[in-house]
């Protein structure tokens, strides 16, 4: 049985955690990312996630906290996952490519003033580029969940989460710590609890 393993990712991810922990000003730009989301919920907005593979399950699991429930009871919040429906999915990626799948539904749901929050470690998808760009002309605020570098789409992001590392499961692990820490603030902020 191979421990080490275990403990050496438990360590790297720890570490990755620590330099987040670490950064004052991604702290903070993540509790003012929380603050924006909070505003386009009261003014009736919804907040959209894209991404591919681990990214996308990320992306559902984290539009479940707002549209389901994250800590506790409390009216939904609309957001969701734009790679749920397989059958609208697979038609375009057939019809047209898998670059436009999400491009697409921006321009079918995203409104001025709602968020997008694309998720890729990478940061080079292109499905998911071209997601911010259409969001981008829809006015938007968009959201860059990556890694390091932020790739080709930081230059599409309103705001950058980059996770300080290159290696993906640990961004993804800390996507999901961040998502967690911004859902928790969200429903505090909206349906707060004595």
């Amino acid at each position: 049985m191979d421990k080490s393993t275990i403990k050496n990712n438990l360590k790297a991810s720890i570490e990755v955690k620590q330099k987040l922990f670490d950064d004052n000003s991604m702290v903070e730009k993540i509790a003012d990312l929380s603050d924006k989301i909070i505003e386009v919920y009261k003014k009736d907005g919804k907040v959209l996630f894209c991404g591919n593979g681990g990214s996308a399950a990320d992306a559902q699991h984290l539009a479940a906290e707002f549209s389901g429930r994250y800590y506790y009871d409390r009216p939904p919040l609309f957001s969701e996952a734009l790679h749920v429906n397989t059958s609208y999915m697979t038609a375009v990626a057939n019809d047209y490519s898998y670059d436009v799948v999400y491009e697409r539904l921006i321009k079918a749901m995203g409104r001025k003033g709602d968020v997008l929050i694309a998720l890729s470690t990478s940061g080079n998808s292109t499905n998911v580029i071209n997601a911010l760009i259409q969001a981008n002309k829809a006015g938007m605020l968009t959201v860059g969940f990556t890694g390091e570098s932020g790739g080709k789409m930081k230059e599409h992001c309103d705001i950058l989460i980059n996770v300080p590392s290159t290696n993906t499961p640990r961004i993804q692990e800390c996507h999901m710590l961040i998502g967690h820490s911004i859902c928790e603030i969200v429903e505090q902020g909206l349906f707060p609890q004595d």
